[in-house]
């Protein structure tokens, strides 16, 4: 049995004290503290085969801080076998994002290091470059952060959403939700205090209990409608009645043009011709003679 087999049980045995582990849509995920990120990266790769590294990379979560991860996969031997992967993951604190680089064990993780930290602002302790990849020079700030301002809901406010019946005009507008990322104008950016406080919306009376809304009663001066009249399927709806036969007059045929060869008048019917019926005069001669 190798230390692959022994996993998930046998994590904490592996990875050391503190390492938990699960399987799930045919991967083999272990977490490990911040503290054994290094050892653990170097277990995977020693102990486990996974000599091959995939990716890594970090998600920020909201209220418990950076998960950062790492994928990295033990190949099969010349004799043949499957992929077996592994995803490596540790979290670290929002206040104080700082882990161990984890280019000593595997040296291409330096460029995925470089973009983690551009991205989220997760420093990697003893990189040996640890500088921006991808964003343009005198970027501020780490866009894929969930508290990251996005700029351009500052030039233009986040559309809301209404309440149920209620209008355009008339009446205090509904609060504006703002997602993550979408700042508050009365708080951040060049609008900042300078906006009115959003109105409070007028609160809504009540009825009391076993309280029903009185009903409008009628006045003898108004005019009662007129009772609606009960047709039978038989007679058809009053469009069908006024399609019938007879009600009105079809309009008349539009006349043709002989300027279009599909619209030339038709000519007339012709009568059957009907042949006299004929005589033999070879047999007549035959009576004669």
């Amino acid at each position: 049995m190798t230390s692959f087999d022994r996993l998930p049980e046998g994590a904490a045995e592996i990875f050391g004290e503190g390492a938990t582990a699960h399987h799930a849509y045919d991967l083999l995920t272990v977490d490990v503290p911040a503290t054994a990120w290094t050892d653990a990266l170097r277990t995977a790769r020693d102990e486990l085969g996974c000599t091959y590294f995939d990716w890594l990379s970090a998600v920020d979560e909201p209220g418990t801080g950076f998960t950062v991860c790492a994928h990295v996969a033990a190949l099969p031997g010349p004799g043949g076998g499957t992929v077996r992967a592994l995803l490596l993951r540790t979290t670290v604190p929002h206040d104080n994002p700082e882990l161990p680089t984890a280019t000593g064990v595997y040296a291409g993780a330096g460029w995925h290091e470089r973009e983690t930290h551009e991205m989220f602002g997760v420093v990697f302790t003893g990189h040996p470059h640890l500088v921006p990849l991808l964003l343009p020079e005198g970027f501020e700030g780490h866009p894929l952060r969930k508290d990251f301002v996005l700029a351009a809901r500052v030039a233009k406010a986040w559309p809301g959403a209404k309440e149920p019946g209620e209008s355009d005009h008339g009446g205090p507008k509904r609060r504006q939700m703002l997602p993550p990322g979408v700042p508050d104008p009365n708080e951040w950016g060049p609008l900042k205090g300078q906006l009115p406080p959003a109105p409070a919306r007028a609160p809504r009376a009540a009825a009391a209990g076993g309280e029903r809304p009185a009903r409008r009663t009628r006045t003898a001066g108004e005019a009662t409608p007129a009772p609606r009249r009960a047709r039978s399927v038989s007679e058809g709806s009053a469009t069908q009645r006024a399609a019938a036969p007879g009600d009105a007059e079809r309009p008349a045929p539009r006349k043709r043009t002989p300027d279009a060869p599909w619209q030339r008048p038709e000519p007339p019917e012709q009568p059957e011709r009907t042949d006299p019926e004929r005589t033999d005069p070879a047999g007549e001669k035959g009576d004669d003679a």
